[in-house]
């Protein structure tokens, strides 16, 4: 497990033990991950889901219902629809990222082997997504 980053949120951590999720310890993963990339990030509830903003914009939720065999962080531009930029929100190629629209992306992550192989390019992504916004 990875260090605690300073910035978890309580509440958030109080719904994920109500949950008695199968990949609790990766969801643990990655919210360290996601909150040490950025310390102005907070984490919040919504959509059922540990969700992360910059300046209270909604940037990017974890999908961890129904608990089923994968979790996925969802990289967006808030809850209502926007206009789509010409071009993808980031310029990153990674193999990772499953572009749904120029400023939605999926990742899919169905093991800790998985986060812990791709924490190094998972930095990196959410760096970019999160300087999209500034």
């Amino acid at each position: 497990m990875t260090k605690s980053s300073g910035n978890l949120n309580h509440e958030v951590s109080d719904f994920l033990d109500q949950q008695k999720h199968p990949f609790r310890n990766e969801i643990e993963l990655l919210r360290n991950i996601i909150l040490s990339e950025d310390i102005k990030l907070t984490e919040n509830i919504k959509w059922n889901g540990p969700n992360y903003s910059y300046e209270n914009e909604d940037r990017i939720t974890m999908r961890i219902q129904p608990p089923a065999s994968q979790i996925q962080l969802i990289f967006h531009r808030g809850a209502k629809k926007q206009e789509q930029p010409k071009n993808r929100l980031i310029a990153s190629a990674s193999k990772l990222l499953s572009w749904k629209e120029n400023d939605r992306a999926v990742i899919t992550f169905k093991s800790m082997k998985d986060i812990e192989d791709s924490r190094s390019e998972l930095f990196d992504i959410i760096s970019e997504w999160i300087n999209s916004s500034r």
